[in-house]
């Protein structure tokens, strides 16, 4: 009896502890020399590998972008594209884009049936799922471009780790485990229900997961990355989408380009913002924001407050609403960059808000500013579209203090659906964050307009904005997170909380989120947000939608005394930073 009431104690004294610690708050990771900081913490530890073995903060986000293609098949990838920021040691910036493209073959009607309604996911012609969903995908060239000119180590060394990882296999945590267990559409393809599903028999959490097609994929090209391209590989790719009565063919292949654009810069509060230029919507509307903020004493209204939640809601409308008229492929429409990031501009914005009431939003009134309505006026209104939230990101910054901010996509977790028959990794379904068609809501009610239509090579809109933030010209932030349009104000929110309301880096990543993009008009809202703060935005006219969490913030900040790295991997999921 004695020994049974010890272990109940000893029981509930363990049960007591682990509570405790679990509501403990998360401290950042701290390193003295370099971090890096992922969705999964192997992937992480393939980008410190190749720093240990002196490579440079390109070499480790090249190994960790690849690693990312083995351990997460969600949003890491082979098949998609995404856009890499780098600043480096001596203050140069590079923003490398490697978005996807529409196949040369695409038309701006493609996805309307005969009667002009959009053909639902559920059709194998459809934007979301299938062959025809895919466009050319950019990552392979993104990153091999990345590794070529910044990178210091050779191609085969920062692709080891991920072919070790394909090929040995990696044990499935349960969150993937569910994930793959509960998507409905990988099934219907039969390379990806084989790899991924192991054809009904679920991979269970803990189980090594080994991907045999995908290590030869990734032996191939570190052995010959123009294959993807130009070679066997592409006329493998090519054949494969044709098969399944997809566009993408080898000449589209052979014609991807990757693209070094000029980073978006601005200022807030005497910090430098460096971010992602158009296709990505994500620098401008951040900017735009802050521009708008800063006339406001976000600090003395607090942290997470309904006042200062509301005053930061109506930026976030009205840079959306901005979004959706100006915004798409800079090299098919002029984007008023310059004019939408002007701090005039943003002061006649913020003259428009009352900070005791909402906004609507179908009554926004664009303040005057000749170049804006000049573009306005020459486009129908913009509507409603789809951008889905499945991304990644991961942010590293070496002992030289080299930075690299990077965001990848898949667009909808894992892409497509569709696997390479014979290769291994899924392709995306990008083609689905063009305007199918203007006027028709999707799922996430996000407005793009006549700028991002459907067009032949064109790159559609992003919202990935993976961002750098200086102070008194030295490397302070480095940010970014998946989430789709709520990439945008998900990164806004983290540099908010440490610019405005001093929190430590891991503290802004895990505060409750908020997130408004003009339609739908409501504010959704975290669940961890202060019931009382949400009937105080109630009372200012506001709705809410409520929602449990979103986002995967994978952000590293310096410390401006000590300059140690301090590496914060989002609460919200199983990612990781590692450092030395």
């Amino acid at each position: 009896m004695r020994i049974q009431r010890s272990f109940l104690i000893l029981c509930t004294l363990c049960a007591l502890l682990a509570s405790i610690a679990a509501a403990a708050p998360l401290r950042p990771t701290h390193a003295r020399h370099a971090i890096v900081t992922s969705v999964h913490e192997l992937a992480s530890r393939a980008g410190v590998e190749m720093l240990r073995a002196g490579g440079n903060a390109i070499d480790a986000a090249v190994a960790t972008g690849f690693a990312l293609a083995v351990v997460h098949p969600q949003a890491g990838n082979l098949g998609g594209g995404g856009f890499l920021l780098l600043r480096n040691a001596t203050g140069e910036t590079h923003f490398i884009d490697f978005r996807e493209k529409a196949p040369a073959a695409a038309t701006a009607n493609m996805y309307l049936d005969a009667q002009g309604n959009v053909i639902p996911e559920s059709s194998k012609d459809s934007s979301v799922v299938g062959y025809k969903s895919i466009g050319v995908p950019g990552t392979v060239a993104g990153l091999v471009y990345a590794e070529k000119q910044y990178g210091k180590l050779s191609l085969e060394k920062v692709m080891a780790p991920a072919i070790k990882l394909a090929r040995d296999g990696f044990p499935v945590a349960y969150e993937d485990a569910q994930d793959l267990k509960d998507d409905d559409y990988l099934a219907q393809f039969p390379a990806s229900k084989r790899i991924f599903l192991r054809d009904g028999n679920y991979y269970q959490p803990g189980e090594l997961f080994k991907q045999p097609e995908l290590a030869r994929t990734l032996e191939r090209l570190a052995k010959d990355p123009d294959t993807f391209y130009h070679g066997a590989m592409a006329r493998e790719l090519a054949a494969a989408i044709h098969k399944g009565g997809g566009l993408v063919t080898a000449a589209d292949l052979a014609a991807y380009e990757v693209k070094e654009r000029e980073p978006i810069r601005g200022s807030y509060r005497g910090y430098d913002i460096i971010s992602a230029p158009p296709p990505s919507s994500g620098g401008v509307a951040l900017v735009e924001i802050l521009n708008i903020l800063e006339g406001f004493d976000l600090a003395k209204l607090g942290n997470r407050s309904a006042d200062a939640i509301h005053l930061e809601a109506e930026a976030f409308r009205r840079a959306f609403y901005d979004r959706a008229d100006f915004m798409g492929d800079p090299d098919f429409t002029k984007v008023p960059v310059a004019q939408l990031i002007d701090k005039k501009y943003a002061a006649a914005w913020r003259d428009s808000i009352d900070p005791n009431r909402a906004s609507v939003s179908t009554n926004l009134k664009r303040p005057s500013f000749s170049e804006l309505e000049r573009v306005a006026q020459s486009r129908p209104t913009a509507l409603a579209i789809r951008e889905p939230e499945n991304t990644t990101h991961y942010s590293v910054v070496d002992a030289e203090g080299n930075a690299v901010s990077v965001t990848t996509t898949l667009n909808d977790a894992f892409g497509s659906r569709v696997t390479a028959e014979g290769l291994g990794f899924l392709l995306n379904d990008e083609m689905d964050d063009f305007a199918a068609k203007q006027g028709v809501p999707n799922i996430y009610g996000l407005i793009q307009g006549p700028a991002n239509a459907i067009g032949p090579s064109k790159r559609p809109l992003s919202a990935m904005s993976p961002t750098i933030v200086l102070k008194d010209g030295k490397l302070f932030l480095v940010l970014g997170s998946p989430g789709g349009p709520t990439i945008i104000t998900t990164v806004a929110n983290i540099l908010i909380g440490v610019v405005d309301f001093s929190l430590d880096i891991e503290e802004a990543v895990d505060a409750p989120r908020f997130h408004h993009q003009w339609l739908p008009d409501q504010i959704l809202v975290e669940d961890r947000l202060s019931p009382d703060t949400m009937n105080l935005l109630r009372s200012k006219g506001h709705k809410l939608n409520v929602e449990h969490f979103w986002g995967d913030g994978e952000c590293i900040m310096i410390d401006p005394k000590t300059g140690e790295r301090l590496g914060a991997s989002d609460g919200r999921n199983n990612g990781k930073a590692v450092g030395y």
